[in-house]
C-alpha cells in the first residue's frame, strides 16, 4: 500500500489511526518525490511474475497529490512493465476532492476507487468530520454519485464502530439500496487505549457488537443478495469453507504481505504497524524486493502463527479466523495467557453462525452450480433439519 501524501489529509476523523504518522516525520514534506515514485514503480513491477500487478494507493488522501501525479503514475507503469503484464490501479478515497477530469481520468484507465463511507448520514457524521468539525456525509455521496454518472467501478469501504454497531440493516440497506454499492467492505475500528491496557476506546466496536453486526447482514444478504451484493468478509469466509487461500490478510495464517510506504520512501512490515520498530528500510537504498524478503519481514509475518495462545489453536473456526489481526490482540485469555483478540467473542459468533450456509454453498460450487442457489434453501429461514446441501 502506497502512501504518497503519508499520513497528510484534509479531514479529521476521529477514529483515524494515521494520522498520528506525521510524528515520525518532524518538518517532512508529505509529498512523494519523482524519484521515489519511479523506484517503487520499477521494483515493483519488476519484481513481479503475475500476469496481473495491482498497485494501491492510499493515505491520509493520496487525491492530494492532484491528477498530474497519477499520469506520471501510469507513465511509469508503461516503461517498467513487461510484456504481456496487466496493471491494475486501486486508489482509496474519502471522494471529496473528485470532480469530473477525475472521474473521467478513473474511467479511461479503468482505475478501482474504493469509498470511505460509514453508512447513513448520523452514523457517518459521527465520526468522519472535517477539520472544522463540519459532517462530510453529503460530500462523499456526491461524490459517488459523480463516479456512477461516469460509470467508474467503486466500492465501499464501511468502518464499524460504537455509533454502528447497533444498526447493522440500517447500514447495509443504505449501502445497498440507497447508494447503489454491490462491494462493500465492513471494517472493524479498535483502538487500543493507552489509559487502560488490554482496553480500547470508546469508539471501538465491541467483539460482540461486530459479530452480531456480521451476523445480522448475513442473514439478509443470505436470502436475497449472494451473487447480486458481495461482502468482503463473506466472500473471504466462503474461501475458508471451501479450503482455499485466505483473500483477506487478517484471517490468513501468517501476514506480511500488506506493505506500507511512507511518501519517503520508507518501508514498513505493515499498514498497521508503521513504527520505528518495524521499518524494513528505504527504497532508494535497498531494492524493494530484498527488503520484503528480509529476514525482519520473514519473522513479523510468521510470528502471527507463532504467538497464537492455546484458546485459538484449539479453537473450532480457527481455520477461517486465524487470530485476526495481530495489532487487535489486546486482551488475555480465561487461562491468563496473552494474545487475544478483541474480537474473539464476534468471530467466534459470526463464523459458528454461518457454518451450515456455508458448507451449503461451498457443495453447490462444487457441483457445479452458483452460490446464489443457496437462497432457495434459506431465503425462509434455517434450522438443524437441513444437512450440508440444504436438504
Amino acid at each position: 500500500m502506497c502512501k504518497p501524501r503519508g499520513p497528510v489529509c484534509n479531514l479529521a476523523c476521529s477514529y483515524c489511526y494515521y494520522r498520528s504518522k506525521t510524528d515520525l516525520y518532524p518538518g517532512g514534506s508529505f509529498r512523494m518525490s519523482d524519484a521515489v515514485l519511479e523506484a517503487y514503480v520499477r521494483d515493483y513491477l519488476q519484481s513481479q511474475q503475475a500476469p496481473e500487478v495491482e498497485f494501491a494507493w492510499q493515505g491520509g488522501e493520496p487525491t492530494l497529490m492532484g491528477l498530474d501525479f497519477f499520469r506520471r503514475i501510469l507513465k511509469l507503469q508503461r516503461k517498467y512493465r513487461r510484456p504481456g503484464t496487466v496493471v491494475r490501479n486501486v486508489l482509496q478515497t474519502h471522494g471529496l476532492l473528485l470532480d469530473d477530469e477525475w472521474a473521467r481520468f478513473f474511467r479511461r484507465n479503468h482505475f478501482l476507487v474504493g469509498v470511505s463511507l460509514d453508512g447513513p448520514a448520523g452514523v457517518h457524521d459521527a465520526f468522519r468530520r472535517d477539520r472544522l468539525g463540519r459532517p462530510t456525509h453529503t460530500g462523499v455521496l456526491e461524490a459517488i454519485r459523480l463516479l456512477q454518472r461516469h460509470r467508474v467501478e467503486f466500492n465501499i469501504l464501511c468502518c464499524v464502530h460504537a455509533a454502528s454497531a447497533g444498526r447493522p440493516l440500517d447500514v447495509y440497506r443504505f449501502l445497498r439500496d440507497q447508494v447503489g454499492a454491490q462491494f462493500i467492505q465492513f471494517i472493524p475500528v479498535v483502538e487500543a487505549d493507552p489509559a487502560a491496557p488490554g482496553g480500547v476506546s470508546d469508539r471501538s466496536v465491541t467483539g460482540e457488537g461486530y459479530g452480531e453486526f456480521l451476523t445480522a447482514v448475513f442473514d439478509e444478504w443470505v436470502r436475497g443478495d449472494v451473487g447480486q451484493v458481495f461482502v468482503q468478509q463473506f466472500d473471504a469466509a466462503l474461501a475458508a469453507w471451501m479450503g482455499l487461500p485466505a483473500p483477506l490478510c487478517v484471517h490468513a495464517p501468517t501476514c506480511g504481505l500488506a506493505l506500507a510506504l511512507e511518501h519517503n520512501g520508507d518501508l514498513y512490515a505493515c499498514d498497521h504497524f508503521v513504527d520505528p520498530q518495524h521499518r524494513l528500510g528505504n527504497i532508494l537504498e535497498q531494492p524493494l524486493a530484498e527488503l520484503v524478503g528480509s529476514a525482519q519481514q520473514i519473522r513479523f509475518g510468521l510470528s502471527k502463527r507463532a504467538s497464537l495462545p492455546r484458546q485459538c489453536r484449539e479453537c473450532d473456526v480457527l481455520f477461517a479466523c486465524s487470530g485476526g489481526c495481530p495489532k487487535d490482540r489486546l486482551h488475555t485469555t480465561a487461562d491468563g495467557e496473552a494474545g487475544l483478540n478483541v474480537l474473539c467473542a464476534g468471530y467466534r459468533r459470526f463464523f459458528r453462525h454461518i457454518d451450515a450456509p456455508m458448507r451449503t454453498m461451498a457443495a453447490l460450487l462444487r457441483t457445479g452450480r452458483p452460490a446464489a442457489d443457496v437462497m432457495q434453501v434459506y431465503r425462509g429461514g434455517w434450522g438443524p433439519r437441513m444437512d450440508a446441501e440444504g436438504r
